[in-house]
């Protein structure tokens, strides 16, 4: 006769039975059963060496694969160890959950005892328990749903008490809990005639989608070329509108310079499941005068958030723009308003960054980073998911690498915390093995979560790491170094000796190269020549930029 199953494993069977994608995390004793529960359910599960990466691969996986993302930590340190991914997820809006052990309420001496449910709100979390052996399949399935269907990150905390309890006898064939898929929001009547009047009246409207129009790309290209649109992406949905003769790539601190004096020109501009924030709009800056701003989202208190909008309209970008779509069918054909022939022209010869040209700032020893990542545009297979950590650098990836389409970039960067890169392209592998992973870091970032590379490592990943290495912290040595005062200004606390960061990736068993020039890069043709299974890190030495403008934005934002 079989013991019967604990709580724990009901919990990791009710996940998996809801259809849970994949599961990252650190093992301990208070989440080992769960987690083996979720194995032995059919859900893959990768060890992480540290529960900050294990949050932020599961976050990545989750935004690249569209399933849920789970990440499992041991009560206490270990949930506090995966913070910041934890954080990133949340204000990024990431449907992932988090399967926290929590020490029993009888345990309040225990050095694991901790204000969980506080903690996770603090970092803008869900918090959901495990309140029974009796409620354990609902609550479990209440996690999931909030998850998934109001695309929040979740924290379910799991009590040891609770965990080791046999599960109900009702339970014994098998978890019963279900939960439906939410519906596309529509917009009201009003609102979509609301918006449909904008851009009737507009003669130079620009539309700027955002990740939640990732689905509603064919909608959006439906709806812009009646309305005679340009369009644009926020950085995460980079790749949306490949194709599109009509689309000026990213808006924001990465817009080329054509793009941007298209985007500032227009008369009427509408974010579709796009914040608007100060990145995408560059404090404002591509906002011209007297232009009309109109915004489309599915939760109402995003509308206005960032900015002042003349229309607000609830609802699903695709179903929005299908409504606005019919209004304008109705009211006559179709308009060529900015999509002119001048501005086709315009786009095709300049919109691209590597049509954009630069002076080599190369030296005898230093590669510039433009020069550098054009290139391994031209080296890498086009089929790639980009991952793109932060810094000073990161504007050279997220601008001259193209990407297949809008799940083949993923940019963790709402909290604005360096080191997520190495875990986010772990994560984003494992979501599209299909595709070749490519990792734009620089060295501060990488050196922060290096000992996630033995993870890259250890899963065979034929992952592309481009190290950008100036051998400081450059974001804080361009922000405070260009003073206008005049001032010396003490930089000791941000510079570093250089490191040989290719000697230290071979040491974890990675394939390493060092860049100064791009000669040196024969050897990423001839790592991609060999059928690679493990990563190829490349320290890539490189010239100073003087301070990039888009960190200078962000620097305004702080």
């Amino acid at each position: 006769m079989h013991a019967p199953r604990s709580i724990a494993e009901l919990v990791g069977q009710t996940l998996a039975g809801l259809g849970a994608g994949h599961a990252f995390g650190v093992v301990g004793s208070g989440n080992f059963a769960v987690t083996n529960a979720l194995k032995a359910a059919g859900v893959p599960f990768t060890a992480s060496r540290h529960e900050g990466g294990a949050a932020t691969m599961a976050d990545a996986y989750s935004r690249m694969s569209g399933r849920l993302g789970i990440v499992s930590v041991h009560q206490g340190c270990g949930l506090t160890n995966a913070a910041t991914g934890i954080g990133e997820a949340a204000k990024s809006r990431t449907p992932m959950l988090v399967l926290a052990a929590e020490t029993a309420g009888s345990a309040v001496r225990s050095n694991f005892a901790m204000d969980q449910p506080g903690f996770a709100r603090s970092v803008g979390a869900v918090s959901e328990r495990v309140h029974s052996a009796a409620s354990a399949a609902a609550d479990t399935a209440r996690a999931y749903r909030t998850a998934v269907n109001e695309r929040r990150t979740v924290v379910l905390n799991l009590p040891l008490d609770v965990q080791a309890q046999p599960a109900p006898a009702t339970a014994e064939n098998g978890p019963a809990a279900t939960v439906s898929a939410a519906q596309p929001v529509r917009p009201g009547p009003a609102a979509a005639e609301a918006l449909a009047d904008l851009i009737a009246a507009a003669e130079r409207p620009v539309f700027v989608a955002g990740r939640g129009a990732r689905e509603a790309g064919d909608q959006l290209r439906a709806l812009a070329s009646h309305a005679g649109a340009l369009v644009a992406t926020s950085a995460v949905a980079k790749g949306l509108f490949n194709g599109e003769p009509f689309s000026l790539g990213i808006s924001g601190g990465f817009s080329s310079p054509v793009a941007a004096e298209l985007i500032s020109e227009a008369d009427l501009i509408v974010g579709f499941g796009c914040t608007l924030n100060m990145w995408t709009m560059r404090q404002g800056a591509l906002i011209g005068p007297g232009a009309k701003v109109a915004q489309v989202d599915v939760e109402d208190s995003a509308l206005g958030a960032n900015r002042p909008v003349d229309l607000g309209v609830l609802g699903d970008s695709g179903q929005t723009a299908d409504a606005v779509l019919d209004i304008l069918r109705g009211r006559g054909p179709a308009a060529a308003k900015y999509r002119t022939g001048p501005v086709r022209e315009r786009i095709r010869a300049g919109v691209r960054w590597q049509d954009v040209t630069v002076d080599d700032l190369s030296t005898e020893d230093r590669i510039d980073p433009r020069l550098l990542t054009g290139r391994l545009d031209q080296l890498l297979p086009s089929d790639r998911i980009v991952s793109v950590d932060s810094g000073n650098f990161m504007g050279y990836p997220s601008q001259y690498l193209e990407v297949p389409d809008e799940f083949g970039f993923c940019f963790t960067q709402a909290f604005q915390s360096i080191g997520l890169g190495l875990a986010t392209s772990i994560g984003a592998a494992l979501a599209r093995p299909d595709r070749l992973p490519v990792l734009g870091t620089g060295d501060g970032g990488f050196l922060m979560s290096i000992a996630e590379l033995e993870t890259a490592v250890r899963l065979g990943l034929p992952l592309v790491v481009v190290v950008y290495n100036d051998a400081a912290y450059s974001a804080e040595v361009h922000h405070f170094g260009n003073n206008d005062g005049g001032a010396s200004v003490d930089l000791s606390t941000v510079t570093f000796p250089d490191t040989d960061i290719a000697a230290i990736a071979r040491g974890f068993g990675a394939d390493g190269i060092t860049v100064r020039t791009l000669e040196d890069l024969a050897g990423v043709s001839a790592w991609l020549a060999s059928s690679p299974a493990r990563p190829l890190v490349i320290d890539a030495k490189i010239a100073s930029d003087g301070g990039s403008w888009w960190l200078a934005e962000a620097f305004k934002g702080h």
